[in-house]
């Protein structure tokens, strides 16, 4: 029988109102399932403090949807008193004097944190595989051979798994919104400033925001009324507030990058994502093909990899040994970070900070760092330029089912450079930009997403709820014999 943590935000939150659940009731439940799971979801899971914020929490509030709601962050927020590792051996026992924004404003509705999740390590790469924890697995494979995804791995499983309804993750090119894709759930990336990153672990700056999962778009909605605001610590943080707007279909028009969706070579996902446009031309949206510069889409990932990996080097340059990590013994300043950073980072991260090395290097800053930039900038501009004449960019979220861990994707085919690579669109040009479920392949999600101009959270909302209605998946939750 369906227990009350499997509903969504809204639903659980009625119950709290209606006393028919208890916040503390709600949050063993969450903990019980969170020790159960076996997909390596959590760095620690807070037990004692989670009980004792749920019991002191006794009268409802029928006007905060968030009250006595149970919830997993991804391990790269700092959290007050609480050891925060980004998934890395350089953190080993750092425990930040303050809290994150996104977690003091979660603090102040009183939704209830219960652990801290799993994650790529310092939020880098792309697959659940490469932070301190080892693998994350996919809730929707009981053999343990596929991926989930990341960075934020461990936040998708906690949502997807049925621990929690909600989990707060960070997207620099694709983490929160691709593992949504292989996890069936909605993955929402704000525009860039709309919630504060005061807190967040910067990978690259230019391009982190955060993000978060939920099982349906409306909880998506609902949480960036909380998360949404200007910050005094972060002066990215846009001025102009969330507000919901008014929503005709018949007035809206949508592109479809033809590129990649013919980069996409399987049958399944291409007949399910036809199938939806069609949904939505009956509901009354223009929906067009068109075309994007191929030389473009191809650049995303080279240019992805260029810009953060200079970024990440930059920005990382304090986890010497000395600031942050163990302390090594050494002759000298170099000595103790050579050791530190020898035994505290993982090859991947190596590989990333000599990559951002080489290209910050004053030699190969002109044909290297700064070409990237421009390509970004022309990147934007067509972009910018197809948003004068539609209000959405639809495309499926990825090309494939969630991949085995033994597979390596040929990083020199379209359907890598193009379709596994097309959602740092969204990153380069800080636009809104949701993954929700659009169909199931051997009992394995994959999903479908909806970008749209900057600052026009409400229009993505409103077209991915049009979806969600039109496509018929919602409220998903994995088990180990299917769907629930």
């Amino acid at each position: 029988m369906a227990h009350v943590l499997d509903g969504s935000i809204v639903s659980i939150h009625q119950a709290l109102v209606e006393k028919r659940i208890t916040p503390l009731e709600l949050v063993d439940e969450a903990i019980k399932r969170a020790k159960a799971n076996d997909d390596n979801a959590f760095e620690c899971i807070l037990e004692e403090q989670a009980r004792q914020h749920a019991a002191s929490l006794t009268n409802p509030e029928p006007n905060n949807v968030l009250w006595g709601i149970p919830y997993v962050l991804k391990d790269n927020f700092s959290t007050q008193g609480i050891e925060t590792t980004a998934g890395s051996d350089i953190f080993k026992g750092y425990i930040p004097l303050y809290d994150a924004t996104v977690v003091e404003k979660l603090k102040q509705a009183n939704a209830v944190l219960i652990g801290k999740a799993t994650l790529d390590e310092l939020a880098m790469g792309g697959t659940g595989m490469t932070g301190h924890k080892g693998i994350q697995t996919n809730p929707y494979d009981p053999t343990h051979t596929r991926q989930i995804g990341g960075s934020s791995s461990g936040s998708a499983i906690a949502v997807s798994a049925g621990i929690v309804p909600f989990s707060i993750g960070s997207d620099t090119g694709d983490s929160v919104r691709k593992p949504a894709s292989y996890a069936g759930l909605v993955g929402f990336k704000p525009s860039w400033g709309r919630i504060s990153r005061y807190g967040l672990f910067p990978f690259a700056p230019s391009l982190d925001h955060v993000a978060y999962f939920t099982r349906n778009v409306e909880d998506a909605n609902q949480l960036l009324n909380v998360l949404a605001g200007v910050d005094a610590h972060d002066a990215t943080t846009l001025v102009e507030p969330f507000v919901e707007k008014p929503f005709s279909p018949t007035q809206t028009k949508i592109a479809v990058l033809k590129q990649v969706f013919d980069s996409i070579r399987n049958p399944i996902i291409r007949k399910a994502f036809l199938s939806s446009i069609e949904g939505l031309k009956k509901q009354g949206i223009i929906v067009d093909m068109v075309d994007f510069d191929e030389a473009l889409l191809k650049a995303i990932y080279p240019t992805y990899m260029t810009i953060s990996c200079a970024e990440a080097t930059s920005n990382n340059a304090n986890l010497d040994g000395i600031k942050f990590g163990p302390g090594y013994e050494g002759k000298t300043y170099q000595d103790v970070m050579m050791q530190a950073r020898t035994n505290g980072f993982s090859e991947l991260i190596k590989r990333r900070f000599v990559i951002g090395s080489f290209v910050l290097m004053r030699e190969n800053q002109d044909v290297l760092f700064l070409r990237a930039q421009k390509i970004r900038r022309k990147i934007v501009n067509q972009l910018n330029s197809l948003f004068e004449r539609y209000d959405g960019i639809y495309l499926p979220a990825a090309p494939t089912i969630a991949p085995l861990f033994k597979n390596s994707s040929d990083r020199l085919s379209n359907e890598y450079l193009i379709a596994d690579s097309h959602l740092a669109l969204g990153n380069f040009a800080g636009l809104p930009s949701l993954t929700l479920p659009l169909g199931f392949e051997d009992g394995l999600p994959f999903g479908a997403n909806i970008m749209t101009a900057a600052k026009e959270e409400a229009l993505c909302f409103s077209l991915a709820s049009l979806l969600e209605e039109t496509i018929g998946f919602k409220n998903l939750i994995a088990s180990k014999e299917g769907l629930e």
